[in-house]
């Protein structure tokens, strides 16, 4: 990790991979991931944590399977929402969003139980900035 301030739009240029966070930083147990995100991701899972998301740029939906019923929160640029743990959700973004994440470094980004992986999500417990 960097001892030096991190710019977010340049580390979101650093890649152009989908549904691949990378962390740019970590505050304790947590990692500050970033990710590019259009299309699907996976109905999944965290078990044991919650999720937060920041919406950087574009917008982003979040459906969620709640006992209540399914519904889909809408994220506009600067929205921030945060999933709680045990509740199955999807994020997908239609027009594309650059997201912000916290979640304890090695919370795995298709969850703990999920829906089979489509190939263009990257299921992994994120990459560190510039790989």
């Amino acid at each position: 990790m960097s001892n030096e301030p991190i710019l977010l739009g340049e580390a979101l240029a650093s890649f152009d991979a989908l549904w691949s966070p990378r962390i740019v930083t970590r505050v304790n147990d947590y990692d500050v991931r970033i990710a590019k995100a259009e299309g699907e991701h996976v109905w999944h899972v965290h078990d044991d944590t919650d999720e937060f998301f920041l919406v950087l740029d574009g917008e982003l939906r979040i459906s969620l399977r709640e006992p209540s019923g399914e519904r889909t929160v809408l994220l506009p640029r600067g929205a921030v929402f945060t999933v709680p743990r045990g509740t199955e959700h999807r994020p997908y973004a239609p027009s594309g969003a650059a997201v912000l994440m916290f979640e304890p470094t090695g919370t795995p980004s298709t969850g703990d139980r999920h829906d089979e992986i489509p190939d263009h999500v990257d299921s992994t417990v994120g990459h560190v900035l510039g790989t």
